[in-house]
């Protein structure tokens, strides 16, 4: 379960939650710390803080809630007794919340936070360290990496210089600043748990640093720094039982930061990239039914056509293992990395095909409002997968036809569709029925489909 503002929530239940509305983290581990420094003999990271934390700002955000129908007098039963003293609408009202923000440039002012913490805000009010109160306005923000950008207007600020999250290990050191339930800055320490989580539904598009550093509910938009004092994440979610922490805290990594603000300060809004290719994760199954030399990478199950992919000459069945020379580990980091690339700019594809190695050169295009997900579902068995379509021989085209899906079969949700033409299994060319069963028992743990529909050539696989 998603909260993005303070959740209530049963003792005992486990949920994964915003970290927004109310800064907070609690106080020092001592576990976690480090010597940076020493200062009369005792190890210590107060020397860095001292720079870091007046970069760390308190956001105060006010949104309006519209006037609305009042529930109660649905009821017949309040109606009838309370209908003359009850007003029929609930006038407009005022909703306070608040969050942390991270002053990255000085001279002109920018803020990072979180767009939850700023989402439909009508006034916003920025505090700073030494406690001046500054008017704020939104530059941009954007909701797939839920990162948003304010401006303030003030001398002697002080900026946080941009880290590479790039370059982060499991097991470095970090530290978290946010503003608590209205106490002021606090700080905590810890390591980073696990580097490119995704699959959490928190945002669209997911490439979270874990930590363990300790961060509760209203940290939303708090710095994530390394030892040196370098901005390495913005915090923006934690896992834990009611609400509180565990240990298992996550945040948006900065070089993501970084290209959603550079749009936001140029454009005031993040333009999408894509390709135009669906594509789905290499598994071990896959690699095998497919007898690839790789385990990671992105396979790609269609390509539209017309698009930047079908003109630089992408295939079904292609496995993308790097994007302009850094390794492509899964298709949630493809999607990412080509999401968050300018609309024009070009792409230097690293492609696996027919166990080849191949260099393909794609131009970014700019993707719809909204995009479908690939993702497939997962089965039992093969043959469950294939439950609820009919097969047959089509002798003319030497190749298997399907005939009919029931829908929402197990094969309808594999992807299969009436008038599939299946022409391939596991990279093997089959022209029956017999030759489909016969490739298909070779692997029966996966299917990866080469089909023909209409125009287009599809990757199916089936799990």
């Amino acid at each position: 379960m998603i909260r993005r503002s303070v959740p209530f929530l049963r003792a005992g239940s486990a949920a994964l939650i915003v970290a927004g509305a109310l800064a907070l983290v609690s106080p020092i581990s001592l576990h976690a710390q480090v010597p940076q420094m020493v200062a009369q003999g005792v190890p210590t990271l107060a020397p860095m803080l001292e720079k870091v934390t007046p970069a760390v700002v308190n956001i105060a955000v006010t949104s309006r809630i519209p006037a609305q129908d009042n529930p109660l007098m649905r009821d017949p039963f309040f109606r009838r007794f309370f209908g003359d003293q009850m007003p029929e609408r609930i006038p407009e009202r005022k909703q306070m919340a608040a969050g942390s923000g991270v002053i990255v440039d000085a001279a002109k002012g920018y803020v990072i936070t979180n767009h939850h913490v700023v989402d439909k805000a009508s006034d916003i009010t920025v505090t700073l360290k030494d406690g001046r109160s500054l008017k704020g306005k939104l530059v941009g923000d954007d909701a797939g990496t839920d990162v948003a950008m304010i401006q303030i207007e003030a001398k002697d600020l002080t900026a946080l210089p941009l880290g590479n999250s790039d370059d982060l290990k499991v097991g470095d050191f970090v530290v978290a600043v946010g503003n608590p339930f209205g106490l002021g800055q606090t700080v905590t320490s810890g390591i980073v748990s696990a580097l490119g989580r995704t699959g959490l539904n928190i945002e669209g598009y997911e490439d979270f640093i874990q930590t363990d550093a300790s961060i509760n509910p209203g940290n939303s938009g708090g710095a994530l720094v390394n030892l040196k004092g370098e901005l390495i994440g913005i915090n923006t979610a934690i896992l834990g039982p009611s609400g509180a922490n565990i240990g298992i805290g996550f945040a948006v990594p900065v070089n993501m930061v970084h290209s959603v603000m550079d749009q936001l300060v140029q454009f005031g809004k993040v333009s999408r990239g894509r390709i135009g290719v669906a594509i789905q994760d290499v598994t071990p199954d896959l690699a095998r039914a497919m007898a690839l030399s790789v385990t990671q990478g992105a396979v790609v199950q269609q390509v539209e056509p017309g698009t930047p992919a079908d003109k630089a000459g992408l295939k079904a069945g292609d496995v993308i293992t790097a994007v302009d020379g850094r390794a492509v580990h899964n298709s949630s980091e493809l999607r990412n990395r080509i999401g968050l690339m300018r609309v024009g700019a070009e792409v230097k594809l690293s492609v696996l095909r027919e166990g080849k190695q191949e260099s393909v050169t794609v131009k970014i295009a700019e993707a719809p409002a909204q995009s479908a997900s690939t993702e497939p579902t997962e089965g039992d068995s093969v043959m469950d997968r294939l439950q609820g379509a009919t097969l047959r021989d089509d002798e003319a085209k030497k190749s298997v036809q399907v005939a009919e899906v029931e829908q929402n079969s197990p094969a309808w949700r594999s992807g299969l569709r009436p008038g599939d033409e299946i022409t391939g299994v596991n990279r093997k060319r089959i022209h029956s029925m017999k030759e489909f069963k016969a490739v298909a028992g070779e692997n029966p743990a996966v299917l990866a489909l080469n089909v023909k529909r209409g125009d287009a050539n599809l990757f199916v696989v089936v799990r």
